[in-house]
């Protein structure tokens, strides 16, 4: 995530490639970006910290206090930096605490189409963060997709949907495509239709501006193929399924900050 908001902002010319330090314990990382982009390497968190305006946060929940205790070891005075985080679950009152209760901090929940430029994120800001850090959060998080900002309340329920989505939503298409195969369609055939008719629906969604359920009404031609198609989701429960799916998400991003 942090290579594709990376790689984002330099192609949108939110930020300079030569103004970018890049850190991570994998140096492998490090040189994949910067075979990538002409990002200079850092030595550690806290040169990072100390060299950098802006530092953005990609590690996994449970390396937050470790990464964020050598943040605050570089010495900044805490108006001077600002951390943006993508850590599932970490609060903003955790992240605050952990730079020393004063640090300018935006927590937010991207999701992995960042990495093709499609990405959906939602942001919130935490109690000192100013009106030109929202700023400087949504044309990071806009140069790799779309970006809302929300209260932090909502972010865990944001993580269910959007931040775990594409994963229900690959699941979809494997399964449109299994249905093709399964009714004789070659597998290479059945899921380039699949990705397509996705890609699609959500398109039309976009750019109409029509409800979702207005759309599948104009598909669905009373007694056809579609409407017994949409019977069979039904008594499968998809709709439940794709609910609980967003809820069960949202809950262990809820434990995940608890912990």
């Amino acid at each position: 995530m942090g290579r594709a908001l990376a790689m984002g902002a330099i192609d949108a010319g939110a930020v300079g490639a030569a103004d970018l330090l890049a850190y991570d314990v994998v140096d492998a990382a490090v040189e994949a970006l910067r075979a990538e982009r002409p990002v200079t390497a850092a030595a550690s968190i806290r040169d990072l910290a100390s060299a950098c305006e802006v530092v953005l946060l990609c590690t996994k929940p449970q390396d937050v206090r470790a990464a964020l205790k050598e943040v605050a070891a570089a010495g900044r005075d805490p108006g001077e930096l600002l951390v943006i985080s993508v850590a599932a679950g970490v609060t903003i009152a955790s992240l605050e605490h952990h730079l020393g209760g004063s640090a300018r901090v935006v927590r937010t929940m991207p999701n992995t189409p960042a990495l093709v430029g499609k990405g959906a994120a939602a942001f919130a800001l935490g109690s000192t963060a100013t009106p030109a850090d929202a700023d400087t959060a949504r044309r990071l998080l806009e140069a790799v997709g779309t970006a809302v900002e929300v209260p932090e309340s909502l972010l865990d329920a944001v993580t269910g949907l959007s931040g775990s989505g594409p994963a229900y939503v690959y699941m979809l298409i494997e399964a449109l495509a299994d249905g093709g195969v399964r009714n004789g369609l070659p597998p290479d055939q059945a899921l380039a239709l699949a990705a397509q008719t996705v890609l699609g629906a959500a398109a039309m969604v976009q750019t109409t501006g029509e409800q979702p359920s207005a759309l599948r009404d104009m598909v669905a031609s009373p007694g056809g193929t579609t409407v017994a198609g949409l019977q069979a989701l039904e008594d499968g429960g998809f709709r439940a399924a794709c609910i609980e799916a967003v809820s069960a998400a949202t809950r262990r991003s809820k434990e995940l900050g608890q912990n």
